[in-house]
Order: structure tokens, then sequence, then C-alpha cells
């Protein structure tokens, strides 16, 4: 299995971020819980209707958080897939809503409209031909037939592409699909959503700087633990890259690493998936916490800002 299994980024508010990526993108909330690695901060999941692999972006809410900066050694911008026809649609709500985006034009033959999100990381939505249709029942006024699809792909900076390049091809089984100027592309072939992966060569420009507005890793899709378990072994007998340990996320396990332009990167299992801990009717509504946090709920929950449900 190759492909995103999601994108996490950093934001500051939580309550600003939910209704955005709820109300404005109309995007699923399907989970509220926590960093398992800093639980006095949300961590924020959303998705399509059952937060399906590929479809899930998601936020560490660090509300004291300074602005980032995107560059050398990080992810550049999240790519989210909608139909081809949709991208007028989605213009005028944007305008309508004050989304900051610029104008319409078209990348490796496909339409698209980049935009920024309330913490400044950039987005830019995609038009595909012969998009999946989407099982939209929650509340909300994104209209159906323009609603997202999912994550299109991921945009990495680099100072060099070649040994990033291998790895996307032969861990994660991307093959090259073209080049633009200096963007070169990787695609998964089974892939319907986050099965793109453009490598941007900036050689000689700034690093970046982790922060609010910037995304944290990219998240390639592992079928179960052996696939996993073979990919990292790979990286490391191969390329001379460790994963750290495998840790339990509850929803997926995860190792993660930084390729070799420094981005960090994870590789997490498809199983078992969002429904483990509540029912799809009722995702999102709850906090949720791992077993070894449930203690400690109580002031886990009297240090989290108030958050409700906003879609």
């Amino acid at each position: 299995m190759s492909g995103i299994h999601h994108v996490t980024a950093i934001c500051g508010s939580a309550e600003r971020n939910l209704d955005f990526y709820t109300r404005t993108l109309g995007l699923r909330f399907v989970k509220k819980t926590v960093n398992f690695d800093d639980p006095g901060a949300y961590h924020l999941y959303y998705g399509d209707h059952v937060g399906h692999p590929g479809t899930i972006v998601t936020f560490f809410a660090w509300e004291l958080a300074s602005a980032g900066r995107p560059g050398v050694g990080f992810t550049e911008q999240v790519a989210l897939q909608v139909p081809a026809g949709s991208l007028g649609y989605w213009t005028q709500r944007f305008s309508a809503k004050d989304v900051p985006h610029g104008p319409l034009s078209e990348v490796f033959g496909q339409p698209v409209l980049p935009f920024s999100d309330p913490d400044g990381m950039q987005l830019t939505l995609v038009g595909v031909e012969n998009a999946g249709m989407v099982d939209q029942t929650d509340d909300g006024d994104v209209v159906a037939e323009h609603a997202i699809r999912g994550v299109n792909g991921v945009t990495l900076l680099l100072e060099s592409t070649e040994a990033t390049a291998t790895i996307l091809v032969d861990v994660f089984g991307l093959k090259q699909a073209g080049a633009e100027g200096v963007v070169s592309r990787y695609v998964a072939s089974d892939v319907a959503v986050g099965g793109v992966v453009d490598l941007r060569e900036v050689s000689g420009s700034l690093r970046g700087n982790m922060g609010r507005g910037v995304i944290h890793h990219v998240a390639f899709r592992a079928q179960d633990d052996a696939a996993q378990a073979r990919m990292a072994a790979k990286l490391r007998d191969g390329y001379g890259l460790q994963t750290t340990d495998q840790k339990d996320r509850q929803y997926f396990r995860s190792v993660y690493f930084r390729e070799p332009g420094g981005v960090i990167l994870e590789i997490a299992t498809d199983q078992p998936g969002f429904t483990v801990d509540e029912p799809i009717a009722t995702l999102g509504t709850a906090l949720k916490l791992p077993p070894f946090l449930e203690p400690h709920r109580k002031q886990i929950e009297a240090t989290l800002p108030p958050l409700g449900r906003a879609a």
C-alpha cells in the first residue's frame, strides 16, 4: 500500500482551526483528542465521514506557538482534492468568506486554487477528473458535489531532490510522473486520494522554521505492522536512515524518520482506524484519550480550553 495516510500541521487557536476546517472547508471533525506527547494541547483530526486514510489532516493546537516559516527541509503545502468542475464554486465561497486565496491556475495539467488557513498554512484545491463520490451526512453548507474528497498530495521543499526521490520510489512505491521547472512529481497508482508527492528543488533557499502555520510531518500508509516493519528495515538497511520505535497512536501505529532532505515523515498503519473508540455517528463529539492518559482525564480537561463541535 502506498500513498499518504495523513498530514499533521501546527495551529494556534483550536476553536478557530475547528471552525475553519469544518464550517468553511466542510471536512468532518473525526477525532478530538490530545497530543499524546504533550497532553495539555489538543490534537484535532479532520477527514471524510469515516476518517479513511488519505483524507486526514490533523493539527497540534498550541495556542501560544509563534508563527513558523516553511522553507527548505519542510513541507511547503497540502493539496486537497475536489472534482475538476468545482473550483468556481470554491472561488466564490472563499471570496464570500474572506478566505485569502490566489487566482486559478494550472499545475501538471490540473486546475488549482491556492489559499491559506487562518494560521497562514499554505493549501491548494486541485480539480481532479472522475473524483469519487463523497458520503456527506453531517450538518454544513458545502454542496456535496463540490465537497473535498481528501488529501490530493503534498509539496516538499528540498535543497536537492535526488535522494528523497529514491526513497519515494524504492520504499513507498511511488512512480515519477513528470516535471515542471524545478518541481518533479511522484504518484501512487493504487489510491484514489493521497497519491501525489511533489518535490520542489530550491537550492540555496532559507531553511524552514517550525511553528504555527507550518506542516509538522507527512505520514505514509502501511497496510499493517508487517508492511511498516519492511519499510523501516529498507530505510535502515538500504539507506542508513533510522526510524523511531513503533508508537501506538490509538488510531494507527507509527514510526517516524527524517528523509534525506530533512523533512519529518511518518509511516502509519491503516488499522485500527477512528471507530476503535467511538461509533461513526458520534465521531469527534467527545474528548477521547488513550488508556495511559485516562487516569489524568480531570486534570487534562481542566487544562484544555473549551472546544465545541463546529460541524
